[in-house]
């Protein structure tokens, strides 16, 4: 019974998708027909008057006179994407140009308010507290490993040292520059050690009672004039100083 019950089945099956088979145009070549059919993916087929779908995806087909047509399938498989950097898959939410934006939008707007107190309020009881504090060297040292992380891949030191010399070269670091995520982690690198020679700056103004808030100001964006300007106005000052003394 359960023998007869299978044949049935497998012949009603097989009557379906022969009579699908059969609808093809006589004039199409054998190659022609296993191109269209194979070109249907993933079918679905009656059995019992009853819709069965995601059958699986087809393969190939054959026919012989024992068996009659024959249609093989192979399931579809889902594919895993392998992060690069781990052994495990990673899911992530943002790509790979947002995580460089959003990193370059953050570290910007982080070193601001010392800036701002530096200059609006140098002697203030706050400013010199903010400025003695390391916790945004901290901050601003993590964010930078975790973006040269990401932006580093197996052909950075070749680009790095692609002189014969084993010498930086200036194409190479601009190739390099060129990725969003390294340009991201070296405005981080900058925006770390500007801070740093603006609070030197800073500690060296009140400790000899020079003026830095032109020098920590040029300190944000062109860090070396910074300094330059406050050695100049440091001279500046202890030259004023000595002619009035002298007086």
């Amino acid at each position: 019974m359960v023998i007869s019950s299978a044949s049935c089945f497998h012949s009603q099956f097989l009557l379906k998708v022969d009579q699908s088979w059969k609808r093809m145009p006589t004039h199409y070549t054998r190659r022609q027909k296993q191109r269209s059919i194979s070109n249907l993916g993933g079918i679905s087929a009656e059995a019992f008057g009853k819709r069965v779908s995601s059958i699986g995806s087809l393969t190939s087909f054959e026919w012989s006179f024992l068996g009659g047509s024959r249609f093989v399938f192979s399931p579809k498989v889902p594919r895993l994407v392998h992060n690069g950097k781990g052994t495990g898959v990673k899911a992530s939410w943002l790509t790979s140009s947002q995580i460089a934006n959003i990193s370059f939008t953050l570290g910007t707007v982080a070193v601001l308010p010392f800036y701002t107190l530096m200059v609006l309020a140098p002697k203030a009881e706050l400013t010199k507290k903010s400025m003695e504090s390391t916790i945004p060297y901290i901050v601003l040292g993590l964010l930078y490993a975790y973006l040269l992380y990401l932006a580093w891949t197996p052909d950075t030191l070749q680009i790095i040292f692609a002189s014969k010399y084993l010498l930086p070269e200036l194409p190479g670091i601009a190739k390099m520059f060129s990725r969003e995520m390294t340009l991201a982690s070296a405005w981080i690198h900058l925006l770390a050690v500007d801070l740093f020679a603006a609070r030197q700056v800073y500690h060296d103004g009140l400790e000899n009672n020079i003026e830095t808030r032109h020098s920590v100001s040029l300190c944000l964006l062109f860090c070396p004039i910074g300094i330059l300007t406050h050695v100049i106005t440091k001279l500046l000052t202890k030259t004023i100083n000595n002619s009035e003394q002298s007086v």
